[in-house]
């Protein structure tokens, strides 16, 4: 490798993760442009989201796209007009790298339903590699209370969480459900359980009910379980569609169900009296605003969030994609930059 290069993982051959999709290269070093910095990374999060692209439940928006959209890394170039950080700045780059600025969604204030949006790791390239560009005013500062590994899984699993959170309508003191209890859900539950709520976890990982009642959650029982009283409000983040049914019929009167991935397999056929009558609703989230990650932000380093990771060196993303298919990661996995390439 040369000082004009870098490491990376790219998507080769999207397909089932135990076909190997991810492929190591030597690229050129990524040029900052206008409004652009350069990010030298340390640490890059393992999101499903990355799962769902190397698999091929999305599609790469771009030929051998560097995946990875979790990113704690410091400045080390910065493009024309820069002004917002300086070198040597820890930065976070997130999952959303561009919004268009000025479609009707943007101008009120909902970038994250954007119409031409770009984002980290799908449409440009992301962090499973030695460096990154990012868009200066996407870029979020890091709080100093989080080391690099524990910040990492905070700028989308805990920003989408955070959001869920939102959409799901829990009121103040209120009942909540968690199906599914990874990297976003660990984080989302704390939360919610600072602001007066009970946090009821359903997920099939014994090691993942273990964490729940560890951080606090007042039960913990198998994914499709029944809840131990019904629900103001539930967020699935397991990307299974056949337990949005049981989350549905867990809800009391007028409770809400939020749907937090990017995708979702498919829904079995719905009984209206059972799972959405009385004034259930279900409601879907979509990416973030910038207004989201720095509330969220500010409200986890207040409490502070307690972040649950399994470390993996980054020449390792392979094998950390796979341990989260497998269910074999306890709160997040998180890729070091370390020597091992």
């Amino acid at each position: 490798m040369t000082s004009d290069s870098m490491k990376a993982w790219v998507v080769d051959a999207p397909g089932p993760i135990d076909s190997k999709p991810l492929r190591r290269v030597e690229r050129g070093l990524p040029i900052p442009g206008p409004g652009q910095v350069r990010v030298h990374v340390r640490v890059c999060g393992v999101c499903r989201t990355d799962l769902h692209l190397a698999e091929g439940d999305l599609t790469p928006k771009h030929p051998l796209v560097i995946p990875g959209h979790e990113v704690v890394g410091v400045v080390d170039e910065l493009g024309a007009g820069c002004t917002r950080f300086g070198m040597g700045d820890r930065v976070g780059v997130p999952w959303l790298a561009s919004a268009c600025g000025i479609c009707r969604y943007c101008l009120e204030c909902r970038e994250n339903l954007c119409t031409d949006p770009r984002f980290t790791g799908w449409d440009v390239d992301g962090g499973y590699a030695e460096f990154v560009v990012v868009n200066e005013g996407f870029a979020y500062p890091v709080p100093d209370v989080f080391a690099d590994e524990e910040a990492a899984p905070l700028l989308c699993a805990g920003i989408i969480g955070y959001r869920a959170l939102r959409r799901s309508q829990l009121p103040e003191g209120g009942r909540l459900g968690i199906y599914g209890f990874g990297g976003s859900a660990h984080i989302t539950a704390q939360i919610a359980m600072a602001e007066g709520a009970r946090v009821h976890v359903m997920t099939r990982a014994p090691e993942a009910r273990k964490l729940a009642l560890e951080l606090g959650a007042a039960s913990a029982g198998d994914a499709d379980a029944p809840p131990p009283e019904p629900l103001d409000a539930a967020i699935l983040f397991a990307p299974v569609g056949t337990l949005v049914l049981p989350a549905l019929e867990a809800l009391d009167r007028g409770g809400t169900l939020a749907i937090a991935g990017i995708h979702l397999t498919d829904i079995p056929t719905l009984n209206y009296a059972r799972h959405l009558f009385e004034e259930r609703t279900l409601c879907s989230v979509t990416a973030n605003t910038r207004q989201d990650g720095n509330k969220f932000l500010e409200i986890a380093a207040r409490i502070p969030v307690r972040v649950t990771t399994t470390a993996y060196g980054l020449e390792r993303a392979d094998q950390a994609l796979a341990d989260l298919a497998h269910d074999r990661v306890n709160g997040a996995a998180v890729l070091v930059n370390g020597s091992g390439w």
